[in-house]
């Protein structure tokens, strides 16, 4: 009973027919274990030969046949050899020499692991309610089950029953993809009947579902339009569940009524027969789906039918192992934009936020990954910090097997300024920290390391990141390894006032050692970064100077291609920050920095954060008087500032504006040619149409006034004071303005007793100013979670 298989005949037959014989003759072939069964295969030959009346074959013809020999009771503890010698007894067809490869092959059958134990949910769905039968499928009875079709429900359930048990065996799909009629009366029975028994439509579209696993019978599911079927199908079960919900809604009304209390829980239990069965239809239908949209032309037409929003509202339900399918196929959907565009209009991260909290492995592995693909899109970020997703992932960062997919989720929330500040209020910077120092001197994975440098460019971060030896440790590691990502991460905890930067007086040292040709370049910039941003005003940098001897570094540094710009860019950051001491300020000029500040600015003049840098050590140095005559007498310093008040960059302008309005309270002849140049760009149009009176309309200049005299005195048009005043006085350009402002001009007055009109605050031409000292805005000198700098430097008093 435990080992079926086909005795073969004797080796030569015949047959004896009035006048003719049929001679037939049987050869053994190779033997082979079955791809998916416990069973051996045994290859043969069947010659046939039809004799003549007198013995001479006539016509002859071979056919190469196989018996398989199935061995249910194969386990474990099985005697190979004794049933090996067993096999070799009752099948002729095979020669007791091939004793030793028998065992052989029942040896790899007993050993083999069965396919599909590895994988969770694999090409196939477990088996469903109504699956069971009380008889054997046979494929050669598929014409009778076909037959079952065309009769009432029961039948035709019970015929799709027994199709189903064949399609499940994948050896039977090629024999079944050959029976157009049992194929196209399946599909007419779905598309006729499948309101009628969703058991019936279950099974039907689990037949096609069988099909549908294997790509290349695609085209064949695709024929019959079940995908179309199944979108419609899904459709419907969907409404239906919501009209439950409602009918469930309004029974409760009156939960003190006996009789209404009665009649909810009968609907309640009816709801969930119907709903265990109608979730089974939805995980065979949208399984089909799902494999279909391996075509992308296919899921094009899914998504056009609003597979998203089905999908979307299924994520309601309760069973898991739908939901498992449901999350997977948004999560292929979701690497299309308008699939992820129609994620975000109908919030599907509020309904999968609901689902980090089962404790089902799979589906919150999967829900992890469709939510860090939805997260590259910075309107649903927005949506995942409403839905509380910082704090519920932060408590998953120490697992194990979810920890990296919601380190990468928050690393990509951590990106928006936005949500920086909201971390320092979780669990997640201790936790950070913790794996951070238990990495020790092995490889640190970059996806902590790039979490924590977006973490510690925001104030508050920085602070609960440098509690206790937050600090200490951090800086010992990067000093040690000379690790450059955490450098970075240093570099931004020092950009923040406050208590924060006077942590790190105590290394500067360290990091001022650090500035070598030895190192590595990546390496220094990311400690001169640090030391640039310590605007410390205790810190004694002249002695740091001296003690590093990082003046000939700094002026080294200098020259146009020296380094890299990135580099040449932190040194002029590093001046700017050291000139704010007016003894540093003055060695920096006699180190002949200057000069070298002023070849680099005429290298790097289409650079806007070189400028921006360069400007602002030039206003650092005229704010000393140690420093200040040199950068107005022996550099070309103002000229360029003068040439720079109208760059297009307004920080640049500003920063300009704010040091040559320094420099004109000390030296006339530049504060006269900084005035005329702020009228003449303030009043261009109008000094335009004046210069524009002097020419005739015949092109002829009008070289005398009407009294004679030259008109226009052979001057500059500014030394015209006629010029400024009409009939009814003067009209400046604010309004406010008086004549006596132009007298003192001329005069030489403008900055002493009466100083510029308005407030200290602004100039004459509304330009705002600020508090002197602080560095400009660039990408490395602003701080994203505050305000954007927009002037540098207060109009000193006159």
């Amino acid at each position: 009973p435990d080992l079926q298989m086909a005795i073969g005949s004797s080796s030569s037959l015949s047959i004896a027919w009035p006048f003719l014989s049929i001679h037939r003759k049987v050869k053994r072939g190779s033997l082979d274990v079955h791809p998916t069964e416990k069973a051996l295969v045994v290859q043969y030959e069947v010659e046939a030969t039809i004799l003549g009346e007198m013995g001479d074959p006539m016509v002859g013809e071979r056919k190469e046949c196989q018996k398989i020999i199935r061995l249910k009771s194969l386990n474990a503890n099985t005697d190979i050899t004794t049933l090996a010698r067993r096999v070799v007894e009752e099948c002729r067809l095979i020669h007791p020499s091939k004793l030793p490869e028998v065992e052989q092959l029942l040896f790899y059958l007993q050993n083999r692991k069965k396919p599909g134990n590895e994988k969770h949910l694999p090409r196939d769905l477990t088996p469903f309610e109504g699956m069971e039968l009380d008889e054997e499928a046979n494929i050669n009875c598929i014409d009778d089950y076909v037959e079952l079709l065309y009769e009432d429900i029961p039948e035709k359930v019970r015929g799709a029953t027994l199709i189903l048990h064949l399609a499940c065996n994948p050896d039977n799909l090629e024999e079944l993809l050959q029976n157009e009629t049992a194929l196209g009366a399946l599909a007419r029975v779905l598309r006729e009947d499948w309101k009628q028994s969703v058991d019936m439509a279950t099974t039907i579209i689990y037949v096609f579902f069988c099909f549908s696993s294997f790509s290349q019978f695609h085209g064949l599911v695709t024929h019959y339009k079940i995908g179309a079927l199944c979108m419609n199908i899904t459709e419907h079960e969907l409404k239906r569940y919501d009209l439950w919900q409602d009918e469930l809604q309004k029974k409760q009304k009156d939960p003190d009524n006996q009789n209404v209390k009665k009649e909810h829980e009968k609907a309640l239990k009816k709801y969930q027969g119907l709903l265990s069965k109608q979730e089974q239809l939805l995980r065979v239908a949208l399984y089909l789906l799902l494999n279909l949209a391996e075509d992308t032309r296919t899921e094009l037409k899914m998504r056009n039918k609003n597979i998203v929003h089905m999908l979307v509202k299924t994520l309601d339900r309760e069973d898991e192992e739908l939901l498992v399918l449901v999350v997977s196929f948004l999560k292929k959907l979701s690497i299309f934009l308008e699939n992820k565009n129609d994620m975000a209009e109908t919030h599907a991260v509020e309904k999968l936020a609901r689902l980090l909290a089962c404790e089902h492995e799979n589906l919150l592995n999967t829900t992890l990954r469709l939510l860090l693909n939805l997260s590259f899109d910075t309107g649903l970020r927005s949506q995942m910090v409403q839905a509380g997703l910082i704090h519920k992932l932060s408590l998953m960062l120490a697992d194990e097997k979810q920890g990296q997919l919601c380190m990468c989720i928050l690393y990509h929330i951590s990106v928006d300024d936005r949500f920086k500040s909201m971390f320092a209020y979780t669990d997640c910077i201790p936790q950070l920290m913790k794996m951070l120092f238990e990495c020790g001197e092995s490889h640190m994975e970059p996806e902590l390391i790039s979490f924590c440098i977006n973490l510690a460019a925001n104030k508050r971060n920085a602070q609960v990141i440098c509690e206790g030896n937050g600090l200490k440790m951090l800086m010992k590691r990067g000093l040690k390894l000379k690790d450059v990502l955490i450098m970075k991460m240093i570099r931004n905890l020092s950009q923040h006032d406050g208590p924060t930067k006077n942590l790190f007086i105590d290394y500067v040292g360290d990091l001022a050692a650090q500035m070598g040709a030895e190192e590595r370049e990546e390496y220094v910039i990311e400690c001169l970064g640090t030391l640039a941003n310590l605007t410390i005003p205790d810190l004694d940098w002249e002695l740091v100077l001296k003690e590093y001897n990082l003046v000939p570094y700094l002026k080294d540094h200098l020259k146009p291609g020296s380094a890299e710009d990135d580099l040449i860019l932190e040194v002029v950051i590093m001046i700017g920050t050291v000139s704010m001491d007016d003894s540093c300020a003055a060695t920096m000029a006699k180190s002949g920095i200057i000069p070298a500040l002023i070849e680099l600015l005429n290298a790097q003049q289409e650079d806007d954060e070189f400028v921006c840098q360069i400007v602002y050590v030039l206003y650092q140095m005229v704010v000393h008087q140690a420093t200040r005559d040199v950068i107005i007498k022996d550099t070309q310093a103002p000229a360029y500032l003068i040439d720079l008040m109208h760059d297009k960059n307004a920080e640049i302008r500003k920063v300009c504006n704010n040091t040559l309005d320094i420099i004109a309270e000390y030296d006339n002849e530049c504060e006269r040619k900084i005035q005329s140049e702020k009228f003449r760009w303030h009043n261009s149009q109008w000094l335009e149409m004046v210069e524009n009176r002097a020419m005739g309309d015949d092109g002829e200049p009008f070289m005398f006034g009407d009294d004679g005299e030259a008109f226009m005195h052979n001057g500059d048009i500014l030394e015209r004071p006629d010029l400024f005043y009409t009939a009814d006085g003067i009209i400046p350009a604010d309004g406010t303005i008086s004549p006596e402002f132009f007298t003192d001009y001329q005069n030489g007055d403008i900055g002493q007793a009466g100083g510029f009109p308005g407030s200290m605050n602004t100039d004459m031409f509304g330009q705002s100013t600020v508090t002197p000292g602080q560095r400009p805005a660039t990408t490395y000198g602003t701080r994203p979670d505050e305000q954007f700098f927009y002037s540098y430097a207060g109009a000193a008093s006159r």
